[in-house]
């Protein structure tokens, strides 16, 4: 897939496009998910050219699926539907379609709504459906030299390619207004675009802090309970990550709330009124900043059914922990160019089922630290991956 950089260079995401099509090559119903602008669409376009498509959005195209059975029954090329979000009840025709043919790359399934979309999907389709998420550029999509224009405009491509960062910054604005306006309501939440708003740069105030729905509650004179169901709303619609905690069988307190973060940082930094690079180096949240968008470039990278952290009450922790290849990794990140071997890393040594610890930092060098311990670099571990691959 391409996008045109204001260079009059290309973007392309090859590895998405090659999910995208092994998944069509071996499953009748493939489920694109992300969040709103990330490429979906384009995307199918390159990968199916000839396919055809409806979009839900488009009331022309609601009306073509009024009889969704006759108007998708016995097609010969793929069917794209885009937005499937808003109609639920298409599964269930799309499961007795699939049965009659079971042929691969029958459908591919786009839209905003991951959890849900992809619940309604699995209920409907099961063993018959693949999934896959997309979110914005990766550092390997556009090259290490723009390392610090993806972290500071995020990842999705309209911002990223933006002609200058004022533009940048005015898109992601828009685009705040617009998810919160329209798209959260259409999502089936219709909560009032301020209120959630407040929430939502409540939740970039907390990015990379443990979640404490009580504080939220009150400054939003709401009950605990609401706040939760803001917070899923959120990370429904793959704009909020819950970072669940990994309980490791010791006798220390071990922090059980999940760690949240804004996924993508650009609209993190809108969110926080940062309007560029040089505000960002001395806002008080760029380390929190820095961490959240290695964690979800890494996530990108080595997709987790269940990606988590650890953390104890005496302020021992672990950024993240994956399984990579079966294997086990602690990570940890660190905004500086001389990372150093810490406490809380040793503890984590100890306490954690993990083969080594990577402490991906800002600089330019890979260094052993200690015995399973690794510094590697940001531009290394996000483009050749924390097993210096895939």
């Amino acid at each position: 897939m391409y996008f045109v950089l204001v260079t009059l260079t290309t973007i392309e995401r090859s590895r998405d496009e090659s999910r995208v099509a092994d998944a069509l090559a071996r499953a009748p119903a493939v489920v694109l998910v992300g969040p709103r602008q990330c490429g979906k669409s384009t995307l199918a376009r390159v990968v199916v050219p000839n396919a055809d498509r409806f979009d839900l959005e488009d009331p022309r195209d609601r009306a073509r699926l009024a009889e969704p059975a006759l108007a998708l029954g016995g097609r010969r090329s793929t069917i794209v539907i885009d937005e499937a979000q808003r109609a639920p009840g298409l599964f269930e025709v799309l499961r007795v379609l699939i049965d009659e043919d079971r042929t691969p790359g029958r459908f591919l399934i786009l839209g905003s709504a991951g959890p849900t979309l992809i619940g309604m999907a699995s209920e409907s389709l099961a063993g018959r459906v693949a999934i896959v998420e997309l979110g914005g550029f990766r550092l390997s999509d556009v090259g290490t030299e723009p390392l610090d224009r993806l972290w500071v405009r995020g990842g999705l491509p309209p911002s990223f390619t933006a002609a200058d960062a004022e533009q940048s910054l005015a898109w992601r604005n828009d685009y705040i207004a617009t998810f919160l306006e329209r798209d959260l309501p259409g999502l089936g939440f219709p909560v009032p675009a301020t209120t959630m708003r407040r929430f939502w740069t409540m939740v970039a105030h907390l990015h990379g802090q443990v979640w404490n729905g009580a504080d939220v509650a009150r400054s939003l004179a709401v009950s605990a309970p609401t706040v939760r169901r803001y917070l899923d709303a959120m990370t429904d619609a793959l704009v909020v990550r819950q970072l669940l905690p990994w309980y490791a069988n010791t006798a220390k307190r071990q922090v059980r709330s999940p760690k949240v973060y804004v996924r993508d940082t650009g609209l993190l930094h809108a969110l926080l009124g940062i309007a560029d690079g040089t505000a960002l180096a001395r806002h008080p949240r760029l380390g929190a900043s820095w961490e959240g968008f290695v964690l979800e470039q890494l996530l990108a990278r080595h997709p987790q059914r269940d990606p988590s952290f650890w953390g104890t009450h005496a302020g021992a922790e672990l950024d993240l922990r994956l399984v990579i290849d079966g294997v086990p990794i602690g990570v940890e990140v660190k905004r500086t160019d001389r990372p150093t071997m810490t406490r809380s890393v040793g503890a984590a040594l100890e306490t954690l089922d993990v083969a080594r610890i990577v402490i991906v930092h800002a600089g330019e060098r890979a260094f052993p630290l200690a015995e399973r311990v690794t510094a590697v670099p940001a531009s290394l571990a996000l483009t050749a991956g924390l097993l210096g691959h895939g």
